[in-house]
Protein backbone atom coordinates (compact mmCIF):
# COMPACT_ATOMS: atom_id res chain seq x y z
CA UNK A 1 0.00 0.00 0.00
CA UNK A 2 2.80 2.44 0.88
CA UNK A 3 4.42 1.79 -2.51
CA UNK A 4 1.12 2.57 -4.21
CA UNK A 5 0.81 5.86 -2.33
CA UNK A 6 4.40 6.79 -3.19
CA UNK A 7 3.75 5.98 -6.85
CA UNK A 8 0.65 8.17 -6.89
CA UNK A 9 2.56 11.01 -5.23
CA UNK A 10 5.33 10.82 -7.80
CA UNK A 11 2.75 10.82 -10.56
CA UNK A 12 0.85 13.75 -9.07
CA UNK A 13 3.99 15.87 -8.83
CA UNK A 14 5.25 14.96 -12.28
CA UNK A 15 3.20 17.70 -13.95
CA UNK A 16 5.47 20.28 -12.32
CA UNK A 17 8.22 19.27 -14.75
CA UNK A 18 6.28 18.41 -17.88
CA UNK A 19 5.28 21.82 -19.19
CA UNK A 20 7.13 24.89 -20.36
CA UNK A 21 5.13 27.18 -18.06
CA UNK A 22 6.26 25.40 -14.89
CA UNK A 23 9.85 25.24 -16.10
CA UNK A 24 9.91 29.00 -16.59
CA UNK A 25 9.12 29.33 -12.88
CA UNK A 26 11.92 26.93 -11.91
CA UNK A 27 14.46 28.61 -14.20
CA UNK A 28 13.43 32.11 -13.12
CA UNK A 29 13.61 31.10 -9.45
CA UNK A 30 17.06 29.58 -9.97
CA UNK A 31 18.36 32.80 -11.53
CA UNK A 32 16.86 34.91 -8.72
CA UNK A 33 18.31 32.66 -5.99
CA UNK A 34 21.77 32.60 -7.57
CA UNK A 35 21.70 36.40 -7.88
CA UNK A 36 20.39 37.00 -4.35
CA UNK A 37 22.98 34.67 -2.77
CA UNK A 38 25.87 36.24 -4.68
CA UNK A 39 26.68 33.17 -6.80
CA UNK A 40 26.01 35.36 -9.84
CA UNK A 41 27.61 38.69 -9.00
CA UNK A 42 27.88 40.30 -12.42
CA UNK A 43 26.40 39.79 -15.86
CA UNK A 44 28.33 40.96 -18.95
CA UNK A 45 27.09 44.20 -20.51
CA UNK A 46 28.41 45.32 -23.87
CA UNK A 47 29.71 48.88 -23.98
CA UNK A 48 28.73 51.79 -26.17
CA UNK A 49 30.84 52.67 -29.18
CA UNK A 50 31.03 55.25 -31.97
CA UNK A 51 33.53 54.36 -34.69
CA UNK A 52 35.52 51.35 -33.51
CA UNK A 53 33.45 48.18 -33.07
CA UNK A 54 36.10 46.62 -30.83
CA UNK A 55 35.13 49.21 -28.21
CA UNK A 56 31.76 47.43 -27.90
CA UNK A 57 33.32 44.03 -27.37
CA UNK A 58 36.69 44.33 -25.59
CA UNK A 59 38.67 41.13 -25.14
CA UNK A 60 38.30 41.16 -21.35
CA UNK A 61 34.52 40.86 -21.79
CA UNK A 62 34.65 37.71 -23.94
CA UNK A 63 35.25 35.15 -21.12
CA UNK A 64 32.22 36.50 -19.24
CA UNK A 65 30.06 36.34 -22.37
CA UNK A 66 31.13 32.76 -23.03
CA UNK A 67 30.37 31.78 -19.43
CA UNK A 68 26.94 33.44 -19.64
CA UNK A 69 26.18 31.72 -22.93
CA UNK A 70 27.20 28.28 -21.64
CA UNK A 71 25.23 28.75 -18.40
CA UNK A 72 22.00 29.78 -20.15
CA UNK A 73 22.48 26.97 -22.68
CA UNK A 74 22.84 24.43 -19.87
CA UNK A 75 19.75 25.39 -17.86
CA UNK A 76 17.52 25.95 -20.91
CA UNK A 77 18.81 22.78 -22.56
CA UNK A 78 17.98 20.72 -19.46
CA UNK A 79 14.49 22.25 -19.32
CA UNK A 80 13.88 21.61 -23.03
CA UNK A 81 15.11 18.02 -22.77
CA UNK A 82 12.89 17.23 -19.78
CA UNK A 83 9.85 18.85 -21.41
CA UNK A 84 10.42 16.80 -24.56
CA UNK A 85 11.42 13.75 -22.43
CA UNK A 86 14.40 13.20 -24.66
CA UNK A 87 18.12 13.74 -24.21
CA UNK A 88 18.39 13.81 -27.99
CA UNK A 89 16.05 16.83 -28.12
CA UNK A 90 18.24 18.59 -25.55
CA UNK A 91 21.21 17.91 -27.83
CA UNK A 92 19.33 19.39 -30.79
CA UNK A 93 18.65 22.51 -28.72
CA UNK A 94 22.32 22.84 -27.83
CA UNK A 95 23.29 22.45 -31.50
CA UNK A 96 21.40 25.53 -32.61
CA UNK A 97 21.68 27.63 -29.45
CA UNK A 98 25.17 29.10 -30.15
CA UNK A 99 23.80 30.75 -33.31
CA UNK A 100 20.93 32.34 -31.38
CA UNK A 101 23.27 33.57 -28.65
CA UNK A 102 25.77 34.96 -31.19
CA UNK A 103 22.97 36.89 -32.91
CA UNK A 104 21.91 38.25 -29.50
CA UNK A 105 25.48 39.50 -28.93
CA UNK A 106 25.51 41.12 -32.38
CA UNK A 107 22.17 42.75 -31.60
CA UNK A 108 23.67 44.34 -28.49
CA UNK A 109 26.68 45.50 -30.50
CA UNK A 110 24.45 47.17 -33.09
CA UNK A 111 22.14 48.67 -30.49
CA UNK A 112 25.04 50.21 -28.54
CA UNK A 113 26.40 52.14 -31.52
CA UNK A 114 26.05 55.85 -30.68
CA UNK A 115 24.27 56.94 -33.87
CA UNK A 116 21.89 53.97 -33.83
CA UNK A 117 21.08 54.59 -30.17
CA UNK A 118 20.44 58.27 -30.90
CA UNK A 119 17.77 57.37 -33.45
CA UNK A 120 16.21 54.71 -31.24
CA UNK A 121 17.49 51.68 -33.17
CA UNK A 122 18.23 49.64 -30.07
CA UNK A 123 19.18 46.01 -29.46
CA UNK A 124 15.52 44.95 -29.65
CA UNK A 125 15.18 46.19 -33.23
CA UNK A 126 18.56 44.75 -34.16
CA UNK A 127 17.67 41.33 -32.73
CA UNK A 128 14.39 41.26 -34.61
CA UNK A 129 15.98 42.56 -37.82
CA UNK A 130 18.85 40.05 -37.78
CA UNK A 131 16.43 37.19 -37.30
CA UNK A 132 14.08 38.43 -40.04
CA UNK A 133 16.92 38.92 -42.52
CA UNK A 134 18.29 35.42 -42.00
CA UNK A 135 14.86 33.79 -42.08
CA UNK A 136 13.59 35.63 -45.16
CA UNK A 137 16.77 35.90 -47.23
CA UNK A 138 18.65 32.71 -46.44
CA UNK A 139 15.95 30.55 -44.89
CA UNK A 140 15.84 28.88 -41.49
CA UNK A 141 17.74 25.57 -41.31
CA UNK A 142 15.91 22.72 -39.59
CA UNK A 143 18.72 22.11 -37.12
CA UNK A 144 18.21 25.64 -35.76
CA UNK A 145 14.48 25.24 -34.99
CA UNK A 146 14.80 23.49 -31.57
CA UNK A 147 16.87 26.42 -30.28
CA UNK A 148 14.15 28.97 -31.07
CA UNK A 149 12.41 28.68 -27.72
CA UNK A 150 10.76 32.09 -27.66
CA UNK A 151 8.22 31.36 -24.94
CA UNK A 152 10.75 29.62 -22.68
CA UNK A 153 13.13 32.61 -22.92
CA UNK A 154 10.49 35.33 -22.59
CA UNK A 155 8.49 33.77 -19.74
CA UNK A 156 11.61 32.98 -17.73
CA UNK A 157 12.64 36.60 -18.25
CA UNK A 158 9.24 37.76 -17.01
CA UNK A 159 9.54 35.69 -13.82
CA UNK A 160 12.93 37.33 -13.23
CA UNK A 161 11.42 40.71 -14.08
CA UNK A 162 9.06 40.37 -11.12
CA UNK A 163 11.98 41.21 -8.83
CA UNK A 164 12.24 44.67 -10.43
CA UNK A 165 8.61 45.61 -9.76
CA UNK A 166 7.74 46.20 -6.12
CA UNK A 167 4.38 44.66 -5.31
CA UNK A 168 2.70 47.99 -4.62
CA UNK A 169 3.66 49.05 -8.14
CA UNK A 170 2.18 45.87 -9.59
CA UNK A 171 -1.02 46.57 -7.65
CA UNK A 172 -1.26 50.05 -9.18
CA UNK A 173 -0.44 48.90 -12.71
CA UNK A 174 -2.61 45.83 -12.32
CA UNK A 175 -5.52 47.78 -10.84
CA UNK A 176 -5.67 50.07 -13.85
CA UNK A 177 -4.73 47.17 -16.11
CA UNK A 178 -7.80 45.20 -15.08
CA UNK A 179 -9.91 47.91 -16.68
CA UNK A 180 -8.05 47.49 -19.96
CA UNK A 181 -7.63 43.70 -19.97
CA UNK A 182 -10.86 42.50 -18.41
CA UNK A 183 -13.24 45.03 -19.98
CA UNK A 184 -11.79 45.14 -23.48
CA UNK A 185 -11.20 41.41 -23.92
CA UNK A 186 -14.79 40.16 -23.33
CA UNK A 187 -16.24 43.01 -25.41
CA UNK A 188 -14.01 42.29 -28.42
CA UNK A 189 -14.56 38.55 -28.02
CA UNK A 190 -18.35 38.92 -28.18
CA UNK A 191 -18.23 41.42 -31.08
CA UNK A 192 -15.92 39.16 -33.11
CA UNK A 193 -18.02 36.07 -32.49
CA UNK A 194 -21.21 37.84 -33.52
CA UNK A 195 -19.52 39.41 -36.55
CA UNK A 196 -18.22 36.04 -37.75
CA UNK A 197 -21.55 34.24 -37.30
CA UNK A 198 -24.03 36.95 -38.33
CA UNK A 199 -22.17 39.20 -40.79
CA UNK A 200 -19.61 36.89 -42.41
CA UNK A 201 -22.07 33.97 -42.17
CA UNK A 202 -19.29 31.57 -41.17
CA UNK A 203 -20.93 28.20 -40.52
CA UNK A 204 -18.14 26.71 -38.45
CA UNK A 205 -18.76 28.26 -35.04
CA UNK A 206 -15.78 26.52 -33.46
CA UNK A 207 -13.44 28.22 -35.95
CA UNK A 208 -15.03 31.60 -35.25
CA UNK A 209 -14.68 31.07 -31.49
CA UNK A 210 -11.05 30.01 -31.84
CA UNK A 211 -10.07 33.05 -33.94
CA UNK A 212 -12.03 35.40 -31.67
CA UNK A 213 -10.31 34.08 -28.53
CA UNK A 214 -6.93 34.06 -30.25
CA UNK A 215 -7.33 37.74 -31.20
CA UNK A 216 -8.95 39.15 -28.08
CA UNK A 217 -7.14 37.19 -25.38
CA UNK A 218 -3.53 36.23 -26.08
CA UNK A 219 -2.81 34.37 -29.29
CA UNK A 220 -1.61 30.77 -29.44
CA UNK A 221 -2.49 29.66 -25.89
CA UNK A 222 -6.03 31.01 -26.16
CA UNK A 223 -6.48 29.43 -29.61
CA UNK A 224 -5.40 26.00 -28.37
CA UNK A 225 -7.53 26.19 -25.21
CA UNK A 226 -10.64 27.45 -27.01
CA UNK A 227 -10.16 25.04 -29.89
CA UNK A 228 -10.15 22.14 -27.42
CA UNK A 229 -13.20 23.55 -25.66
CA UNK A 230 -15.24 23.85 -28.86
CA UNK A 231 -13.96 20.67 -30.54
CA UNK A 232 -12.37 22.61 -33.40
CA UNK A 233 -10.50 20.60 -36.02
CA UNK A 234 -6.70 20.60 -35.82
CA UNK A 235 -6.60 22.42 -39.16
CA UNK A 236 -8.83 25.17 -37.79
CA UNK A 237 -6.67 25.67 -34.72
CA UNK A 238 -3.57 25.72 -36.93
CA UNK A 239 -5.19 28.32 -39.20
CA UNK A 240 -6.08 30.58 -36.27
CA UNK A 241 -2.55 30.29 -34.87
CA UNK A 242 -0.94 30.95 -38.28
CA UNK A 243 -3.01 34.08 -38.87
CA UNK A 244 -2.22 35.33 -35.36
CA UNK A 245 1.53 34.68 -35.59
CA UNK A 246 1.84 36.36 -38.98
CA UNK A 247 -0.06 39.52 -38.08
CA UNK A 248 1.62 39.67 -34.67
CA UNK A 249 4.90 40.41 -36.44
CA UNK A 250 3.24 43.36 -38.18
CA UNK A 251 1.63 44.58 -34.96
CA UNK A 252 4.77 44.50 -32.84
CA UNK A 253 6.66 46.57 -35.43
CA UNK A 254 3.97 49.08 -36.43
CA UNK A 255 2.28 49.71 -33.09
CA UNK A 256 5.33 51.33 -31.40
CA UNK A 257 5.60 53.60 -34.46
CA UNK A 258 1.91 54.47 -34.16
CA UNK A 259 2.35 55.28 -30.48
CA UNK A 260 5.13 57.74 -31.23
CA UNK A 261 3.26 59.22 -34.22
CA UNK A 262 0.10 59.75 -32.12
CA UNK A 263 2.14 61.22 -29.27
CA UNK A 264 0.76 58.79 -26.68
CA UNK A 265 2.37 58.62 -23.26
CA UNK A 266 4.52 55.61 -22.44
CA UNK A 267 1.92 54.28 -20.00
CA UNK A 268 -0.95 54.59 -22.49
CA UNK A 269 1.21 53.12 -25.24
CA UNK A 270 2.21 50.19 -23.06
CA UNK A 271 -1.42 49.53 -22.12
CA UNK A 272 -2.39 49.64 -25.80
CA UNK A 273 0.34 47.16 -26.70
CA UNK A 274 -0.47 44.83 -23.81
CA UNK A 275 -4.11 44.64 -24.80
CA UNK A 276 -3.74 44.25 -28.57
CA UNK A 277 -0.51 42.42 -29.48
CA UNK A 278 -1.33 38.72 -29.37
CA UNK A 279 1.64 36.88 -27.84
CA UNK A 280 3.52 37.60 -24.61
CA UNK A 281 6.87 37.63 -26.39
CA UNK A 282 5.74 40.11 -29.03
CA UNK A 283 4.24 42.32 -26.31
CA UNK A 284 7.60 42.60 -24.58
CA UNK A 285 9.34 43.30 -27.91
CA UNK A 286 6.90 46.06 -28.83
CA UNK A 287 6.99 47.57 -25.34
CA UNK A 288 10.79 47.61 -25.34
CA UNK A 289 10.72 49.62 -28.57
CA UNK A 290 8.86 52.38 -26.70
CA UNK A 291 10.37 52.50 -23.19
CA UNK A 292 10.99 50.56 -20.00
CA UNK A 293 7.74 51.90 -18.50
CA UNK A 294 5.81 50.82 -21.58
CA UNK A 295 7.31 47.34 -21.26
CA UNK A 296 6.26 47.09 -17.61
CA UNK A 297 2.68 48.22 -18.28
CA UNK A 298 2.34 46.04 -21.38
CA UNK A 299 3.68 42.94 -19.60
CA UNK A 300 1.35 43.34 -16.62
CA UNK A 301 -1.71 43.81 -18.83
CA UNK A 302 -0.82 40.84 -21.02
CA UNK A 303 -0.45 38.65 -17.93
CA UNK A 304 -3.86 39.80 -16.72
CA UNK A 305 -5.24 38.78 -20.10
CA UNK A 306 -3.48 35.43 -19.81
CA UNK A 307 -5.48 34.75 -16.66
CA UNK A 308 -8.63 34.79 -18.80
CA UNK A 309 -7.54 31.83 -20.94
CA UNK A 310 -9.04 29.17 -18.69
CA UNK A 311 -12.21 31.17 -18.04
CA UNK A 312 -12.82 31.86 -21.75
CA UNK A 313 -12.24 28.22 -22.70
CA UNK A 314 -14.51 27.03 -19.88
CA UNK A 315 -17.32 29.42 -20.87
CA UNK A 316 -17.10 28.43 -24.54
CA UNK A 317 -17.26 24.77 -23.53
CA UNK A 318 -20.45 25.43 -21.56
CA UNK A 319 -21.98 27.44 -24.42
CA UNK A 320 -21.24 24.79 -27.02
CA UNK A 321 -22.60 22.02 -24.79
CA UNK A 322 -25.79 24.00 -24.14
CA UNK A 323 -26.37 25.18 -27.71
CA UNK A 324 -25.13 22.26 -29.76
CA UNK A 325 -25.90 19.44 -27.35
CA UNK A 326 -22.64 17.69 -28.20
CA UNK A 327 -19.59 16.54 -26.33
CA UNK A 328 -16.70 18.95 -26.66
CA UNK A 329 -12.97 19.03 -26.39
CA UNK A 330 -10.39 16.73 -24.95
CA UNK A 331 -8.75 16.07 -21.61
CA UNK A 332 -10.70 17.85 -18.87
CA UNK A 333 -13.25 18.89 -21.49
CA UNK A 334 -13.95 15.34 -22.61
CA UNK A 335 -17.56 14.44 -21.83
CA UNK A 336 -20.85 16.27 -21.78
CA UNK A 337 -19.88 18.81 -19.14
CA UNK A 338 -16.53 20.61 -18.69
CA UNK A 339 -15.08 20.73 -15.19
CA UNK A 340 -14.32 23.96 -13.39
CA UNK A 341 -10.80 22.63 -12.69
CA UNK A 342 -10.10 23.39 -16.36
CA UNK A 343 -9.79 27.07 -15.45
CA UNK A 344 -6.76 26.31 -13.25
CA UNK A 345 -5.32 23.83 -15.76
CA UNK A 346 -5.42 26.40 -18.55
CA UNK A 347 -4.11 29.36 -16.53
CA UNK A 348 -0.51 30.27 -17.47
CA UNK A 349 1.57 29.32 -14.44
CA UNK A 350 4.49 31.66 -15.16
CA UNK A 351 2.27 34.52 -13.92
CA UNK A 352 2.49 32.95 -10.46
CA UNK A 353 6.29 33.08 -10.66
CA UNK A 354 6.21 36.76 -11.65
CA UNK A 355 3.96 37.69 -8.72
CA UNK A 356 5.86 35.49 -6.24
CA UNK A 357 9.23 37.00 -7.14
CA UNK A 358 7.78 40.49 -6.60
CA UNK A 359 6.32 39.46 -3.23
CA UNK A 360 9.61 37.97 -2.01
CA UNK A 361 11.69 40.99 -3.01
CA UNK A 362 9.10 43.49 -1.72
CA UNK A 363 8.20 41.96 1.64
CA UNK A 364 11.11 39.67 2.57
CA UNK A 365 14.39 40.83 1.04
CA UNK A 366 13.95 44.62 1.38
CA UNK A 367 13.02 44.50 5.11
CA UNK A 368 15.72 41.87 5.72
CA UNK A 369 18.80 43.20 3.91
CA UNK A 370 17.75 46.73 2.95
CA UNK A 371 16.89 48.60 -0.24
CA UNK A 372 20.50 49.29 -1.23
CA UNK A 373 21.54 45.63 -1.30
CA UNK A 374 18.32 44.67 -3.09
CA UNK A 375 19.06 47.30 -5.72
CA UNK A 376 22.43 45.63 -6.29
CA UNK A 377 20.74 42.25 -6.74
CA UNK A 378 18.17 43.75 -9.10
CA UNK A 379 20.96 45.20 -11.25
CA UNK A 380 22.11 41.62 -11.82
CA UNK A 381 18.65 40.17 -12.40
CA UNK A 382 17.76 42.98 -14.79
CA UNK A 383 20.75 42.15 -16.98
CA UNK A 384 19.83 38.44 -16.94
CA UNK A 385 16.28 39.35 -17.93
CA UNK A 386 17.54 41.54 -20.78
CA UNK A 387 19.68 38.71 -22.19
CA UNK A 388 16.74 36.29 -22.04
CA UNK A 389 14.53 38.85 -23.78
CA UNK A 390 17.11 39.41 -26.52
CA UNK A 391 17.37 35.67 -27.12
CA UNK A 392 13.59 35.65 -27.49
CA UNK A 393 13.63 38.63 -29.88
CA UNK A 394 16.14 36.86 -32.12
CA UNK A 395 13.98 33.72 -32.03
CA UNK A 396 10.88 35.66 -33.06
CA UNK A 397 12.70 37.12 -36.05
CA UNK A 398 14.04 33.73 -37.12
CA UNK A 399 10.54 32.24 -36.83
CA UNK A 400 8.90 34.86 -39.09
CA UNK A 401 8.65 34.73 -42.88
CA UNK A 402 7.07 37.41 -45.06
CA UNK A 403 6.14 34.84 -47.72
CA UNK A 404 3.87 33.11 -45.20
CA UNK A 405 2.28 36.46 -44.46
CA UNK A 406 1.58 37.09 -48.16
CA UNK A 407 -0.05 33.66 -48.55
CA UNK A 408 -2.26 34.17 -45.53
CA UNK A 409 -3.39 37.59 -46.72
CA UNK A 410 -4.88 35.88 -49.79
CA UNK A 411 -7.14 33.86 -47.50
CA UNK A 412 -10.89 34.29 -47.14
CA UNK A 413 -13.24 34.89 -44.27
CA UNK A 414 -10.95 33.77 -41.41
CA UNK A 415 -8.44 36.47 -42.37
CA UNK A 416 -11.24 39.05 -42.72
CA UNK A 417 -12.54 38.06 -39.29
CA UNK A 418 -9.08 38.48 -37.75
CA UNK A 419 -8.36 41.83 -39.43
CA UNK A 420 -11.75 43.33 -38.56
CA UNK A 421 -11.56 41.91 -35.04
CA UNK A 422 -8.06 43.19 -34.45
CA UNK A 423 -9.13 46.62 -35.70
CA UNK A 424 -11.99 46.61 -33.21
CA UNK A 425 -9.56 45.44 -30.56
CA UNK A 426 -7.19 48.33 -31.25
CA UNK A 427 -9.97 50.93 -31.08
CA UNK A 428 -11.58 49.55 -27.91
CA UNK A 429 -8.24 49.02 -26.14
CA UNK A 430 -6.95 52.49 -27.05
CA UNK A 431 -10.07 54.06 -25.55
CA UNK A 432 -9.69 52.00 -22.38
CA UNK A 433 -5.94 52.76 -22.20
CA UNK A 434 -6.67 56.49 -22.39
CA UNK A 435 -9.35 56.18 -19.71
CA UNK A 436 -7.28 54.20 -17.20
CA UNK A 437 -3.71 55.32 -17.99
CA UNK A 438 -4.17 58.73 -19.62
CA UNK A 439 -4.57 60.68 -16.38
CA UNK A 440 -7.94 62.08 -17.39
CA UNK A 441 -10.03 60.11 -14.88
CA UNK A 442 -7.49 58.39 -12.60
CA UNK A 443 -4.27 59.75 -11.07
CA UNK A 444 -1.13 58.36 -12.71
CA UNK A 445 2.31 58.58 -11.13
CA UNK A 446 4.32 55.91 -12.90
Amino acid sequence: MSEEIATRKRFSLGFLFRTEDWWTIWLGTLLLVLSATGVIKTVPRLKGWTNTITDALPTDLIPGLLALGVFLAAICGIAYGVIKRSGREAGRFLLGYPVVFLLAVLAYVGGNQATMKHYGVNDVIWALALGLIISNVFGKPKWLVPALQTELFIKTGLVVMGAELLFNRILVLGGYGLGVAWLGCPLVLILMYQYGIRVLKMKDKSLVATIAACTSVCGVSAAVATGAATKAKKEEISMAISISLIFTVVMMILEPLLIKWLGLSDAVGGAWIGGTVDSTGAVVVAGAMVSELATEVAAVIKMLQNLLIGIVAFVFALVFVAQEGVEVGAGEFAGARPRISEIWRRMPKFVLGFVLSSLVFSFILIPWIGQEKVDGIVNVTKNLKNWLFTLAFVSIGLDSRFSDMAKMCRGGKPVVLYVVGQTMNMVVTLILALIFFGGYFFPVSF
